[in-house]
């Protein structure tokens, strides 16, 4: 069954937020063993137990944009696995702005701007350089960098309108701009451990449904084909896909499973 992930080991960046922990969850239940690991080592302890998959479960802290924090997760998963197979690069910062100076572009705060990409670009950068160089002297691997539909379009700032016309919040500057470097990233990491026969594609995740203000979900909804946002297990069949050999010819390229929010 080529969406196995029996044997494989799977880690999972930003394991803790809302998508984390559904990657883990389609990961797991395809047969991984799995890592989790985020900032907060003890939130990713307690997640460890929660997730109950039947297969080998490790937690780790981790600050992805520090090299000496991702040798130190690196070693532990070899030690406690061996090997490692699957790298989900999933964590980021999303800057959701409010108004009053702070979202507008001409007054973006530089240092949101700078923390966002170290995290979402240098971050990506840094575990890809420490982690997916175990699978390149492997010989195998996947890796799964997830994007965002904001990464291929321009944020829609009509969506953070109020039905009133207040504006609820502007989408800064920093977070598109990071998912498409990520997505340039991508190619090139395909193009560079092509011949060391690992996989690197990209994942761009389209809004999810989570106990938003109820015109923004209609307001999004009606901007999909499928008129609705996503639910948070829209993704597991996406990242199985990626991460298994049923994706055993793809490498360099974006899946883009968004219900159609970029392809109008």
């Amino acid at each position: 069954m080529t969406h196995t992930l029996e044997s494989r080991v799977a880690i999972v960046t930003g394991s803790l937020g809302l998508l984390g922990r559904e990657h883990l969850r389609a990961l797991g239940e395809a047969g991984a063993s799995l890592v989790v690991t985020d900032v907060d080592g003890a939130g990713c302890e307690r997640l460890a137990q929660e997730l109950g998959t039947g297969h080998p479960v490790m937690a780790c802290g981790a600050d992805i944009t520090k090299k000496a924090d991702l040798e130190k997760l690196r070693d532990r998963v070899l030690d406690r696995f061996g090997r490692i197979d699957v790298l989900v690069n999933n964590a980021a910062i999303d800057d959701k702005m409010v108004g009053g100076g702070q979202g507008e572009f001409e007054t973006f705060p530089l240092e949101t701007w700078k923390r966002s990409l170290e995290v979402n670009v240098t971050g990506v950068f840094l575990t890809c350089q420490v982690i997916g160089t175990v699978m390149a002297k492997a010989g195998r691997g996947s890796i799964v960098n997830v994007a965002s539909t904001y990464g291929l379009v321009a944020p829609d700032q009509s969506l953070y309108v109020k039905p009133d016309g207040a504006r609820a919040m502007f989408k800064g500057p920093a977070y598109p701009t990071s998912k498409g470097a990520l997505l340039q990233f991508t190619r090139y990491l395909a193009s560079y451990w092509g011949k060391s026969g690992v996989r690197v594609n990209a994942l761009c995740p389209g809004g999810v449904e989570n106990a938003q203000d109820g015109w923004f979900i209609e307001a999004y909804a009606r901007r999909t084909m499928l008129g609705r946002m996503a639910h948070k297990s829209d993704y597991h069949g996406a990242v199985v896909f990626l991460a298994s050999d049923a994706s055993a010819y793809v490498t360099g390229a974006t899946l883009v499973v968004d219900g159609g929010f970029t392809a109008w």
